[in-house]
């Protein structure tokens, strides 16, 4: 189904700790590379406010379009400072979507299971949205990350695909329910070394 197992990692205290130091340290030296394989991008809810965190994902290891740390000049590669995150109906994405006129030119939310995640991606880059956040369907996973790999169809996908927890992705459904709205607005990606750690509004069900 597009996944790997063995490259799921946990990220408890010291270790999420570590990785923030070397991510801060990654921007810092190279302020304008894009995102790669195995590191991380950071987004952040600006509504609901009940929501306003900062969350962590992981982008697929081989397939899918690329943010980048920094605004960048380029058709390609770019960051939002607000864009709506729609999470798709069905959640899981694997077919036609009773709102995929809401997710044109924005970011769908989706849900692990039911077809590759290639497949998932596919289906969101022919609604025209400009990438997708594909959410664990285990709503109790806090910290391991799932390799996002290439199903065996060779297929292509150019928009970003980038995993997210299950409990965060349940918790922003959630809130969206309680709101009664349809989407949430985010930025994406958020460069946490211009961030005063003071200001570092992160998930409390989460570990960093």
């Amino acid at each position: 189904m597009g996944e790997r197992r063995g490259g799921a990692t946990a990220l408890p205290g010291a270790a999420m700790l570590r990785r923030s130091v070397w991510l801060c340290l990654y921007l810092c030296c190279c302020p304008g590379r894009a995102l790669r394989i195995h590191e991380y991008l950071y987004f952040q809810v600006l509504s609901p406010g009940d929501i306003r965190y900062i969350f962590t994902a992981t982008p697929a290891k081989d397939f899918g379009g690329v943010f980048v740390t920094l605004l960048v000049l380029s058709p390609e590669n770019t960051r939002y400072d607000q864009i709506h995150l729609v999470p798709a109906d069905p959640p899981e994405a694997c077919g036609e979507l009773s709102n995929g006129v809401f997710i044109q030119d924005q970011i769908a939310l989706v849900e692990r299971g039911g077809c590759s995640f290639l497949s998932k991606t596919r289906v969101i880059q022919e609604h025209g949205g400009r990438a997708v956040i594909i959410a664990d369907n285990a709503y109790d996973n806090d910290s391991f990350y799932i390799e996002m790999i290439q199903d065996s169809t060779r297929r292509t996908a150019d928009i970003p695909a980038l995993f997210l927890l299950g409990r965060d992705g349940y918790m922003i459904r959630r809130s969206l329910e309680q709101h009664g709205l349809p989407w949430a607005v985010i930025s994406i990606p958020v460069n946490v070394t211009s961030i005063p750690t003071y200001e570092m509004m992160q998930p409390p069900w989460t570990f960093w």
